[in-house]
């Protein structure tokens, strides 16, 4: 598995992105592991034969922020 820092990886995305469609990537901060970047192949592949589910507490994938008249979670409007 490879590895980048967590700056090179917001500083190269489209690299990293390349990176990890051929195998996943470690990302560091600080010099620890904090995530691990993989391709959807990769992923459906773990879903499917692990039954990965959410992780617990319900935590969601972040998207950023929703953009001006989006809807959030309560279906309010910004």
């Amino acid at each position: 598995m490879q590895s980048m820092s967590a700056r090179d990886a917001k500083n190269s995305f489209g690299k990293l992105i390349d990176m990890a469609r051929a195998e996943p990537v470690a990302i560091e901060k600080h010099g620890r592991t904090v995530v691990v970047v993989l391709s959807i192949e990769s992923y459906e592949m773990l879903r499917a034969g692990e039954g990965v589910s959410a992780p617990v507490g319900g935590a969601q994938a972040h998207t950023g922020s929703p953009s001006r008249g989006a809807e959030d979670k309560n279906g309010k409007t910004s």
